[in-house]
């Protein structure tokens, strides 16, 4: 059993009493201790401006040139907040409510009371930094709905809230640097976690320009490097994004819990080419004025212009009248693959369905809709040569954003004392499921507001680390990783690095994907260690070690999603029932909807390493519910 180390007390005051109860780091003491930072996203930005901020020494990794290309900039719709400025019934505890229901149940109440909470302050924070979200004529903040809720509750900047969140972040974090207590290290990738004497005291990296392997230590580390969605090679996610820091991390100790908990987004633009390398989302915050529908005739190849109100199926609408185009992700994703698998798709493969803006045009005019949405539409118009104002978007669920991750208690500590893992890298907030606009609601607080309290909990209990970069235990890090590296350059095979990577994807996308089923699941299980076997005899990686080489970058990352996938497909073989974005055919209602196994598997799952193609070890941490009781969820 795994502590998280929740507090006790009614749950509006367990983060007021913990915050108390924590051990305090005085600010004469705060420049003393050194903390490094792995990601720029808006949780690492957030998180090493506000240490930086705080006295501590910051040392910040990131992958790009600058921080600015972190994928948070990709996060279009908005921000979630319990601020209630539409007087329409919101709260901290109908925020609280509604994340713990859309995430069916599978996530800690405790965190996610503690994120509702922090949401209202994200606000202010971020309008303090200029960040220019919407506002209403008379000049107060707009919101607008999204997915799940009844409220509207999500801030926004049009269709770029992400990028406009992240230069406030970033803005912060220069601020930092320049008065010289972070310190920067742009094109660095982390390959490898230093434990010494069960305590993560700093990483390995390379140096993607020069090729130089670095060891760099530290009295505690913080992750905050994303999630695994491009596992499945086609995702919405930044072609850089990958799980090597948090995989690393795991084969030195860290637990990874509830890997298969994967996002479907419902609204992405189909897949249109076998060569295509990603994919491309549009924003779930469309849902508010498009309409979903597909023809009711099976195979109808009319133009949509030319299918008459009686033969246009509004499905959502029709099944979920209460919320009806805004149900979760999960629902509208598995219910979008229905009617396609049906035959009742549109587009040239059949694999997709409409987002129509037709009525909302008629009804508020097409500049308003251009106010709300112009950055998507034309974005839409760029990729597809179609115009969204006269004609449907065409849309198809795609693999979006991660729910798994490393497992942390309350603290955001992993199991491993001194590793703390923030924003989409943990497993912590959002259950099986995640409702739209709260990414970047939990990487601002993990970030911001929570980090920088509880970090000085553990520096104060345990001080200041005494591992130098001399130590052997740094030096054996740095050796291995310089050796993995030159295997990798040594590997002269036929095949290409992403040749691999798209048949991996394949695998998981049919035996992993938005259905599961024991026989899919066992068939991936056994063709992925062959794969990666193929893998490391037939691969190619050109150039060499010592220098700029972006094929060894994404061989060594495809080479730690071929070790990753077989336990992401452990634990969903190892759930049997169905939960959010983890859809067990076997386990569902005679109406199709996700059913869980309470009994059994009111858990999260978090494993522990033993070995490459070994068996991992299960852990469990009991979830329990007091304030939201355990339902079978509906949204009609």
């Amino acid at each position: 059993m795994l502590d998280a180390r929740i507090p006790d007390g009614p749950i509006a005051e367990k983060w007021g009493r913990h915050k108390f109860n924590l051990k305090l780091v005085n600010p004469a003491n705060k420049r003393k201790y050194h903390i490094i930072v792995v990601g720029t996203g808006l949780a690492g930005a957030s998180a090493a401006a506000s240490l930086s901020e705080m006295g501590y020494r910051v040392s910040s990794f990131f992958i790009h040139d600058s921080p600015r290309r972190a994928h948070s900039i990709a996060a279009q719709g908005g921000i979630n907040a319990a601020k209630n400025y539409q007087n329409d019934g919101d709260s901290v505890y109908r925020l609280f409510y509604d994340t713990v229901k859309g995430g069916d149940f599978r996530a800690r109440e405790a965190n996610v009371h503690r994120l509702a909470e922090l949401s209202v302050n994200i606000i202010d924070q971020c309008v303090a930094q200029g960040v220019p979200f919407a506002r209403e004529y008379g000049g107060y903040l707009a919101n607008r709905s999204f997915g799940g809720a009844q409220v509207a509750r999500t801030f926004y900047a049009r269709g770029q809230t992400g990028q406009q969140l992240l230069l406030g972040a970033y803005g912060a974090l220069m601020k930092e640097a320049a008065r010289g207590s972070v310190k920067l290290y742009p094109r660095r990738e982390m390959l490898d976690l230093i434990v010494v004497d069960n305590r993560a005291t700093g990483i390995t990296c390379r140096n993607l320009l020069t090729g130089d392997i670095e060891a760099h230590t530290a009295d505690a580390v913080v992750l905050a490097t994303g999630g695994y969605g491009n596992v499945y090679y086609l995702s919405t996610n930044a072609k850089a994004s990958n799980v090597t820091a948090t995989w690393r991390a795991h084969k030195r100790g860290a637990f990874f819990a509830n890997p298969c908990y994967t996002q479907i987004h419902p609204t992405c633009i189909p897949v249109h080419g076998d060569y295509q390398s990603k994919l491309t989302l549009m924003s779930e915050s469309l849902r508010n004025d498009g309409r979903i529908w597909v023809p009711r005739k099976k195979d109808d190849k009319r133009s949509p212009d030319q299918i008459p109100e009686s033969d246009r199926y509004y499905y959502l609408e029709e099944k979920y009248p209460s919320f009806g185009n805004l149900v979760p992700r999960d629902v509208a994703s598995r219910n979008a693959k229905a009617v396609c698998d049906e035959g009742s798709g549109v587009g040239s493969t059949g694999m997709a369905v409409y987002l129509d803006f037709r009525d909302a045009i008629q009804r508020d005019g097409k500049a308003a809709i251009e106010a709300r949405y112009g950055n998507l539409f034309e974005m839409y118009e760029r990729i597809t040569a179609q115009n969204p104002y006269t004609v449907p978007m065409m849309i198809y669920p795609a693999i979006h954003y991660t729910m798994g991750g490393l497992w942390v208690d309350y603290n955001l500590m992993s199991n491993l004392p001194g590793l703390h893992v923030l924003g989409e890298a943990n497993f912590s907030d959002h259950g099986a499921n995640r409702l739209g606009a709260s990414a970047l609601m939990q990487g601002l607080a993990d970030g911001y507001f929570v980090i920088p309290i509880t970090i000085g909990d553990f520096l104060a209990r345990s001080g200041p680390s005494k591992v130098k970069p001399d130590h052997p235990a740094v030096q054996d890090a740095a050796r291995e990783t310089r050796e993995r590296t030159d295997r990798l350059v040594g590997l002269k095979g036929k095949r290409t690095v992403d040749e691999f990577h798209r048949e991996l994807g394949q695998i998981l996308w049919d035996k992993c994907g938005m259905a599961r089923t024991a026989a899919g699941l066992k068939d991936a299980l056994a063709r992925i260690p062959e794969l990666r076997e193929q893998f490391w005899q037939e691969v190619n990686v050109v150039g060499s070690p010592g220098s700029l080489n972006q094929v060894l970058e994404r061989a060594g990352r495809v080479a730690d999603y071929l070790e990753f996938a077989e336990l992401l497909c452990t634990d969903a073989l190892h759930r049997e029932e169905s939960c959010g974005g983890h859809f067990r055919e076997e386990y569902q209602t005679p109406e199709g909807e996700a059913q869980r196994n309470d009994e059994a598997f009111c858990y999260a799952a978090a494993w522990e390493f033993q070995g490459v193609g070994a068996a991992p070890v299960l852990h469990k941490e009991p979830l329990e519910f007091h304030e939201v009781h355990l339902t079978q969820r509906s949204y009609k």
